[in-house]
């Protein structure tokens, strides 16, 4: 009698529906577990001694109702709180818009954004998915945020010269982009008080190409996740739109330092991949 032989073939098939497999299981349960904190050193001879140390926790793209609910919310607010930072900022997509947004989730959220302490302020500009809730605003400053929108504030430290905080909300077009920024630095500029460093919210990223940045010492944005999934040596293979250009975590343009987040949550699919869900935290030093 012959001696059966499987297929090489069919081998081959079955070893690639293995490993796909094993990605789509990982991808889906292991990568988006844990929480990853990446802290960053920001070094600007302009930095006075007073803002020395400041310490800033960037939230983004949580899309709440994805991976994200009320429990792993509630894990991230108590990282936060061990940092003690000065001030915490949301950089868009608070909720995802898929989401069946319920008053026990709005509740949810608007607690666990209530408990997240800083010193100094909470501040949040919108993302697009956000404009999928009407209750975005009100829950925002009922979890004790400043709705930053297309707005600005000047932070305080000790009495001091002041940080200078500014917000985009979520960009339809370029010439939508040019209207809102030069509409927020007019309104700045009439302000008429002398900030020692400013910082510019955005969400999509891409956008910073089509105003002048010049006067920002810090950019922090969100919307690309860094690219939600990953290869190694490789980097992001899904960046989103109006995230093209810029998505990995840090530029240097010109004199701006720009960080972009990658990200809490997931968009579209419930997949991250070697992009574990994470927040930033920066120390604003002058050596």
């Amino acid at each position: 009698m012959k001696e059966k032989r499987n297929h090489p073939i069919l081998k081959f098939l079955f070893i690639i529906l293995l490993i796909i497999f094993s990605f789509l299981l990982y991808s889906r349960f292991v990568s988006t577990s844990g929480l990853k904190i990446k802290e960053y050193k920001i070094t600007n001879s302009i930095i006075t001694d007073n803002i020395n140390g400041f310490k800033i926790v960037h939230l983004s793209d949580i899309h709440y109702g994805s991976i994200i609910n009320s429990k792993k919310l509630e894990k991230i607010v108590d990282k936060i709180n061990l940092i003690n930072p000065d001030i915490v900022v949301i950089t868009g997509d608070l909720i995802d818009k898929d989401t069946k947004l319920t008053n026990e989730d709005r509740i949810s959220i608007i607690n666990n954004l209530t408990k997240i302490n800083a010193s100094i302020g909470k501040y949040a500009i919108r993302g697009n998915h956000d404009y999928n809730f009407n209750e975005w605003e009100s829950i925002i400053v009922n979890g004790g945020f400043t709705n930053l929108d297309n707005n600005y504030d000047y932070i305080y430290k000790d009495g001091y010269d002041p940080i200078l905080i500014a917000g985009l909300s979520s960009l339809v077009d370029k010439e939508d982009v040019i209207n809102r920024f030069n509409k927020l630095n007019n309104n700045i500029n009439n302000s008429k008080i002398n900030s020692i460093y400013n910082i510019l919210l955005v969400h999509e990223t891409d956008f910073v190409d089509n105003i002048d940045i010049s006067k920002y010492n810090l950019i922090l944005g969100g919307h690309s996740h860094n690219g939600q999934v990953r290869l190694p040596f490789i980097g992001a293979i899904i960046k989103p739109k109006e995230s093209q250009k810029y998505y990995d975590e840090y530029y240097k343009l010109d004199n701006t330092d720009f960080y972009i987040s990658s990200g809490l949550g997931t968009s579209e699919l419930d997949f991250r991949f070697f992009n574990r869900p994470s927040f930033n935290f920066y120390r604003l030093n002058n050596k």
